[in-house]
Order: C-alpha cells, then sequence, then structure tokens
C-alpha cells in the first residue's frame, strides 16, 4: 500500500529493530516502611517519643499520680519537692504532678475534641466542594468566609457566657470555628488535582469518584493536612490554656491552663509553678510541629514530580435543543443522519458536541458526526489541531471537559445508547467495554504509586479478584506489551521508568479488563520515531489476537497508513470523507484531505547548505 504513498507515510509501515524504550532510571530503594524511615529521623524520633510519653502520662494518669488532683493539705502549701511529691505541693496544699497528669488529660482530651470536630465538617465538605464544584461550592465558600470574618477569641467568651463554664463545650464551639481552615485548604488543593490527567485516566479505568477521591486525591492532601492538624491543634491547647489562665475556663477541673493561672498569681513566692505547666505546654505544641514536619516528609518521599492539566469532567447529559442550538448560524448541524449500524460496536450518529457561553447560549464544536467501528477493526480518525476529533472520542467516553455536552445525536455501544447515560452505568462500560490509552504517557501516571498499584487497582475494582491474582495478572500484561523484567517494573514509580516503557504501561492498563473497544488518543505523539514504530507494532498485534475494535485518534497520517482499516477526516467539526485506508489516502475526494496530503513535507525539494556570505560571492 505504500509505494504511491508520500515517503513520510510509507516508512511508518517499514519493520524496525526491536529495542529497549530506554533505560529506566536506578530504582530507588524503599528502605522499609513509613514507620521505619520517621525513626530514622531524629527529629521525628525524638518528637514521637515525647509526644507518646505525654499521651501516655495523662492516659495512665489514675496509676502514676501520687494522689487526686484536687487533694488539697493547707498545711503543706508551697511545700518543695520530695519522695512523695516529686514536683512540690501548689498554694493549696495539692500535688502539682497529680494536677499535671490529670491536667494533660483535659487538656489534650478538649483539643482532640476540637480538632475532631474540625476535620469532621472541613475536610469531607472540602473534598466534595473541591472535585465536584458547582452550587455546593459557592455555598459552602459562603458559610465559611462568615464563619472565619468572626473573632475566635469573642465567639468562646460568648459562648461560656451562654453555654456555662464547661471546657468540653467551649472546645467544641472551637472546633467549629477552626474548620474553615481544613475546608480552604483541602478545597484548593482538591481542585488542582482534579485536574491531573492521572485523575482522568483513573476515572477511564472505571473507578468510581469515591475510590478516586480515596486513592489518588487524599494522598496528596495528606502532607497539607497534617500540618494543618498539628498547628490546629496547638491552638486549640493554646486557646484552652489562655482561657482558663484568664479565669474563663471551668475553674474547678485540673488543667494546664488552670495552672497557669495560680502559678502567676504566686510567681513572687513560687516561681518555680509555672514552670511545670508551661514546660508541658511548650513541649506538647513543640513535639507536635516537629513530628508533623517529620511524618509530611516521610509519606512525601516519593522522588516524582506531579504534572498538571485541566480534568475533564463526565458530561454526557443531553442539553435541550434550544440550549445547543442558540447562536448558531447553522440550523441543519443537529441532522441525525443515517439509522445506526447494529453489526458495529461502536456506532456514531448525528452527534453534535456544544460548550456554554458565559451569556449562557452555547457554542456547537462537533457537527452531525456520522462514525462506526467494527469489531476487529481499526479506524483512524484524523484531522488538524481543533478539528473536533478529540471531542468525539471523549463524548464516546462520557469524559468531556466541564462545560461541554453532547447536544444531539446518538452513540451506541454494543447496541446500547450511551447519551443521556447515568455515571454509574457509563463507569461499568468505560472499565470494562471500553477502555482509553491517553496521550502524555507520563502525566497519565500517579506519580505517587508504583506502576503495579495502578495497574491492580482496576482490575480488583471492576473485575472483582483478590490482590494476589491482580498482581499475576499484571505481571501477564507487562509480559504482553513487551516489557523486560516485569517484575522489576512492578515496584518502579512512573519517574522511574521511559517515556515508551510509561506508554506500554498504560495500553496494559487499557487491556487490563479485557475491553473490546480500545480509544487511543494520540498514543505516539510523545515518543520518538523507532518507539512510535514499536508501539504502533504492539497495537496491531493486541489487536489482531484479540479482536478489539480501535478508534486511533491522531493527526500523522503516517499513523493512519501503517494501521488503520479506515479512516474518517474531520475538518471544522464535521467528517468530510470516510473510507477505507487506502481509497481515501490514495484518490481523496475532498480538497480538505487533498490538503492534509499535499501537507506532508518528505516530497518536497531538499535546501540547498547554508554557506556564508563570502563563500556565496566566491561560487558566484
Amino acid at each position: 500500500m505504500s509505494e504511491n504513498l508520500p515517503a513520510g507515510m510509507a516508512t511508518a509501515s517499514r519493520p524496525s529493530t526491536p529495542a529497549p524504550d530506554g533505560a529506566a532510571a536506578r530504582a530507588v530503594p524503599a528502605g522499609g516502611g513509613s514507620l521505619r524511615r520517621l525513626l530514622r529521623n531524629p527529629l521525628g524520633a525524638i518528637s514521637a517519643g515525647v509526644l507518646l510519653l505525654l499521651v501516655a502520662a495523662a492516659v495512665l494518669a489514675p496509676l502514676l499520680a501520687p494522689q487526686a488532683p484536687d487533694v488539697s493539705s493547707l498545711g503543706d502549701a508551697f511545700a518543695a519537692p520530695d519522695g512523695a511529691h516529686p514536683m512540690g505541693m501548689d498554694s493549696a496544699g495539692r500535688d502539682i504532678l497529680s494536677r499535671i497528669l490529670y491536667g494533660g488529660r483535659n487538656t489534650l482530651g478538649g483539643a482532640v475534641v476540637a480538632l475532631a470536630i474540625a476535620l469532621a465538617l472541613g475536610v469531607p465538605s472540602g473534598l466534595y466542594a473541591g472535585y465536584y464544584g458547582g452550587r455546593f461550592d459557592s455555598v459552602a465558600n459562603w458559610a465559611v468566609n462568615l464563619v472565619m470574618a468572626l473573632p475566635a477569641m469573642v465567639v468562646l467568651l460568648a459562648s461560656r457566657a451562654i453555654l456555662g463554664p464547661n471546657v468540653w463545650v467551649l472546645m467544641i464551639v472551637l472546633g467549629v470555628l477552626v474548620a474553615p481552615s481544613f475546608f480552604r485548604l483541602v478545597r484548593g488543593i482538591v481542585a488542582n488535582v482534579r485536574k491531573e490527567l492521572y485523575v482522568d485516566a483513573a476515572k477511564v479505568s472505571g473507578l468510581s469518584d469515591t475510590r478516586i477521591v480515596a486513592r489518588h486525591i487524599l494522598i496528596v492532601v495528606r502532607g497539607p493536612l497534617i500540618i494543618q492538624v498539628a498547628l490546629v491543634a496547638g491552638i486549640a491547647i493554646g486557646l484552652q490554656a489562655g482561657l482558663e489562665f484568664l479565669g474563663v475556663g471551668s475553674g474547678s477541673a485540673a488543667t494546664w491552663g488552670a495552672m497557669l493561672n495560680e502559678a502567676f498569681q504566686n510567681i513572687q513566692r513560687a516561681p518555680l509553678l509555672i514552670l511545670w505547666p508551661g514546660l508541658a505546654l511548650g513541649l506538647t505544641n513543640g513535639s507536635l510541629v516537629l513530628l508533623a514536619g517529620a511524618l509530611r516528609d516521610v509519606l512525601e518521599d516519593r522522588g516524582g514530580e506531579r504534572a498538571g492539566r485541566r480534568r475533564r469532567r463526565p458530561r454526557t447529559q443531553p442539553a435541550p435543543a434550544a440550549e445547543v442550538l442558540a447562536g448558531l448560524s447553522d440550523p441543519a448541524a443537529a441532522d441525525l443522519g443515517k439509522p445506526s449500524d447494529p453489526a458495529a460496536l461502536l456506532s456514531v450518529r448525528g452527534l453534535t458536541v456544544a460548550y456554554a457561553r458565559p451569556d449562557g447560549t452555547a457554542k456547537e464544536v462537533v457537527h452531525g458526526v456520522d462514525l462506526d467501528v467494527h469489531p476487529g477493526e481499526i479506524v483512524g480518525l484524523v484531522g488538524e489541531s481543533g478539528s473536533g476529533k478529540t471531542q468525539t472520542a471523549f463524548s464516546v467516553l462520557g469524559i468531556l471537559p466541564e462545560g461541554g455536552r453532547v447536544g444531539s445525536g446518538s452513540i451506541t455501544i454494543k447496541g446500547q445508547e450511551v447519551v443521556g447515560l447515568p455515571e454509574r452505568a457509563h463507569r461499568a462500560l468505560r472499565g470494562g467495554t471500553v477502555a482509553y490509552v491517553p496521550q502524555e504517557p507520563m502525566s497519565n501516571l500517579d506519580p505517587a504509586f508504583t506502576i503495579g498499584s495502578q495497574l491492580t487497582e482496576p482490575m480488583r475494582h471492576v473485575l472483582g479478584i483478590s490482590r494476589k491474582e491482580a498482581a499475576g495478572r499484571a505481571l501477564d500484561l507487562l509480559r504482553l506489551v513487551e516489557i523486560p523484567d516485569p517484575e522489576r517494573t512492578m515496584r518502579l514509580y512512573p519517574h522511574e521508568i521511559s517515556g515508551g516503557m510509561a506508554q506500554r504501561v498504560l495500553i496494559a492498563g487499557a487491556m487490563s479488563c479485557d475491553p473490546e473497544l480500545l480509544v487511543a488518543d494520540e498514543p505516539t505523539t510523545a515518543l520518538d520515531v523507532r518507539v512510535q514504530a514499536e508501539i504502533l507494532g504492539l497495537l496491531r498485534r493486541l489487536q489482531q489476537s484479540r479482536g478489539l475494535g480501535v478508534l486511533l485518534v491522531t493527526h500523522n497520517l503516517g499513523v493512519v497508513a501503517d494501521l488503520c482499516d479506515r479512516v474518517a477526516v474531520m475538518s471544522g467539526g464535521r467528517i468530510v470523507e470516510t473510507g477505507p485506508t487506502d481509497q481515501v489516502l490514495r484518490s481523496p475526494r475532498n480538497p480538505y484531505t487533498r490538503t492534509l496530503l499535499g501537507a506532508v513535507l518528505d516530497q518536497a525539494p531538499v535546501r540547498t547548505p547554508w554557506q556564508s556570505r563570502e563563500a556565496r560571492k566566491t561560487t558566484a
């Protein structure tokens, strides 16, 4: 077929010598679990030890304390430390050690209550608002701004006057007041992470939104969240101690703040009284901050960088015809064309895609597309950038970008209509029947997980198999896509493999749930020429061995000539020509197709070698 084609397309079909995709970077040893790495960090180990000691002492206060915290003996007021009372006695003759231990229970317990309330209110709402946006996001932001405008100390003092001097009630109020800090932190991170291409890849693999958030979103949120937890816990402890120091707390209960209040009143007579509660507060807050920093560093020590792009949200419900056609100059664009082909694996009829404008109208970018893909057939969807080919593919997958809608038309996969299909049913199709191979392979792999983890997760979710079965299946898939040493590759992170190997991993992931239709969007664009030929050969072998139907989105006519059985040419959102590849490329009927073929530069005259001005004068 290549003998009468432009040279650039003929060379695409020549066999190339198999070669490895490139040497992968040397694997960085994991170095054991997170706990082991934390304990090897001096600051992390020391701060964890101090904090654990303080918490254990507070929990075991009834066993460790010499006496009850409220037992007093006025005759022993301000008594010096001795064997029975290692820290001495306070102004009322109460044992200081006992009050420090029991005070830790009240102070740390109050901080835990405030922190739990703040996390329960701020994190889930921030995840939902950041991931889905919409009206909930607007309302939640308005409520958060309102709460953050309130002065916390004034609200706590007012709450004390209304609800009584109960430290636990005040900590609940404080939890509500600090919840907006968690909301804003989580929402901001999730709103950025949801644009990552690996989130799109997880959605296309059939994972539910809940699983995507739990698996791919929370792992990005956890580092900043750990730091925020430490800061908020410190604020809660400090505010509680401040209220008790001012005499606004419960008064009767032993707390570190109440001990500071008493010590300050007697600082001239017994200055050491202020040392013990101050030391407890300082050690607790310092340990929290240092431990949070060390833990964050351990958990985030992956060595990879995250690439970001816009996340595409599924919008497959058809919009009303009046909304889609508003402002359009071609009323015939919604013509549904010929009936669907019942024998086709994928049948698209009269597809229109429109995007909402800020003024409420819509701009149509795909106009009345008809397209079929049969089992065992590779159909190329070709056109220049902006022709609408990727929008057509995204409509099939149900992952149109935010604001995009299928305006009219029909998309059937194995006879099932998918336009207007509920997201849960569409997700089941994407996980099992339809698979997706994106461009930019490195951006579609989550840098926080190993290759093996990302291959096994969709199989466990979609196929319902065990972790061991999924791991064995993943190894078989890596061998199928001709990756050398698949056992080692399973343990690597995305940044430790080459671009060609990453594309093979994505193809393996697409094949993991035995799909019948493969949508490949520019699968060789980011690869060098030799690796392109290897990937095209791999796709051809997979299609022949498994009887796949393949919709190949590309602008490369050489790829079309090498791989496709039929080709559809798109221009301006319309298919202007379709037919067998040999016919379309040899005898194009549409002027646009002839323009695309004429743009191939391989038959252009060779430019003469560059010469300096002096050399040109000498030659002349």
